[in-house]
């Protein structure tokens, strides 16, 4: 069991980190608008838009469908639902291009353009006397994984081994990428709602405490979601030095539990729940109102974009759709780059034809790819070891990539640790050098996990004889 003496004290911040330029000027005074796309369009929505194993088809071509329908059910245990935004007619199961450029299975409806709902989505429930289990029912029929990451499923992350050694909850409200507004707008706009969402989830943990854990070049937010927790005995607010990747689960626990977040363990491991707090937004929705997750908050920002703004979408909706609603391109700018996310773990995206899922919280559009730029400049390892100052797993990044390089899979993962990398792109950022340190972590650790994947299918098939 997970003592409390074993929590540090209280830390100012975590290891590592960079100070990138913020850019959130462009978009955080922009109020939080919603946008449906016209009747007519397609809504594309994939099944593997979370980690774990894509969800598994429901429904088939001139199925009519309507919103907070599940379409896709969970197909394993990390696995989740996934929910209908729009109602219409199925057009087709197929593959489509998704964000990461690969072809996914996707089930594509054609929007009647009049969002009628599933009987009883959005009305009022009695939530007052639901057990643990009936809670986390709840939370994995809506289809809520985590708004602020990869997407793991919310209901095994809110089911731990040991709920009784879970210390704190945390809402992430730092969102320390630079652009990035929305959750800053949700915190504003809607404070009382993501607090009532904290208080369920708190429930399934009887000796945890909420943390609201917030940067401070968010002062608005910080006062709106004090002024909704005062007087709430075990909910605060922490305010945060702002520094990148102040988001981070493992930055964060650092922070507020006073740890150092120990190799290969899981938060719960420590004492600790993190949710975004759209995430608890959804919860909150889930579980009171019997709505599921089909909608989120995304940003659309970027020099090259005519209206910044911070935006209501709909699961399925394209970027191109997006993108228009936003008026498009500024007069006289040239698109250069289109990211899906934050320009530092974000992802390129190849054409603006590609569905928004659950997790995307960003569209940036540029007119300088500074990656481009980037490779121009590029020398080799200078071997300053800035990389390895500013990484916050306390990796060294030099090592990693030469080894990488080299292709030598277990040296990468046994000796450096290498798959502990979270992606952040605090080296790539730091390195004087110019080199792609991040981008080369990603790929190498596809490789290993598809030569992990390999393995265990023949072991399987070995064993199955």
């Amino acid at each position: 069991m997970f003592e409390r003496e074993e929590v540090g004290t209280v830390r100012n911040t975590f290891r590592g980190g960079v100070h990138p330029k913020e850019a959130k000027e462009l978009s955080k005074e922009a109020k939080l608008l919603e946008f449906r796309p016209e009747a007519g369009t397609e809504m594309v929505f994939v099944l593997g838009q979370h980690i774990g194993k894509p969800a598994k088809a429901v429904v088939k071509k001139n199925d009519p469908v309507l919103v907070g329908q599940c379409i896709a059910e969970a197909d394993g245990f990390v696995s989740a639902n996934i929910i209908c935004s729009c109602s219409g007619k199925v057009k087709a199961v197929e593959k489509r291009r998704t964000i990461a450029g690969s072809m996914l299975e996707c089930i594509v409806v054609e929007n009647d353009g009049e969002y009628t709902k599933m009987e009883g989505v959005g009305e009022k429930q009695d939530a007052s006397n639901l057990t643990k289990e009936e809670i986390i029912g709840r939370v994995r029929e809506a289809g809520i994984v985590g708004l602020g990451g990869a997407g793991f499923p919310t209901s095994v992350k809110l089911a731990p081994k040991n709920p009784d050694g879970i210390k704190y909850v945390i809402a992430n409200g730092a969102e320390c990428e630079p652009y990035l507004t929305c959750n800053d707008r949700l915190m504003r706009e809607y404070a009382s709602e993501i607090v009532e969402g904290l208080e369920i989830v708190l429930r399934l943990f009887p000796n945890a405490e909420g943390v609201i854990a917030i940067e401070k070049n968010k002062p608005e937010a910080i006062e709106a979601m004090e002024k909704a927790c005062a007087g709430k005995q075990k909910i605060s607010v922490r305010a945060l030095p702002t520094k990148y990747p102040q988001g981070g689960e493992r930055s964060l626990i650092t922070v507020i539990a006073g740890i150092d977040f120990p190799t290969a363990k899981l938060p719960a491991d420590v004492g600790c729940i993190v949710d975004n707090v759209g995430t608890l937004y959804a919860v909150r929705q889930a579980v009171l109102f019997h709505e599921p997750l089909c909608t989120h908050v995304m940003t659309v920002s970027g020099d090259a974009v005519k209206n910044p703004s911070n935006l209501i979408v709909r699961d399925g909706t394209s970027f191109a759709m997006i993108a228009e609603f936003c008026g498009g391109l500024k007069e006289g700018k040239e698109l250069k780059k289109a990211i899906c996310g934050g320009p530092m773990m974000g992802l390129t995206l190849s054409s603006l034809d590609i569905p928004i899922h659950k997790t995307t919280n960003g569209l940036l559009l540029l007119s300088v790819d500074e990656v481009e730029k980037a490779e121009r400049q590029q020398t080799a390892c200078l071997h300053c070891g800035r990389c390895t100052t500013v990484c916050p797993q306390g990796l060294n990044p030099g090592m990693m990539a030469e080894t990488a390089e080299k292709g030598d899979f277990e040296r990468y993962e046994k000796k450096l640790y290498g798959l502990e990398c979270v992606a952040c792109g605090s080296c790539s950022y730091i390195c004087p050098a110019k080199r792609p340190l991040t981008q080369t972590f990603r790929q190498f650790k596809s490789e290993i996990m598809a030569k992990k994947r390999a393995e265990a299918a023949k072991a399987a098939a070995g064993g199955g004889k």
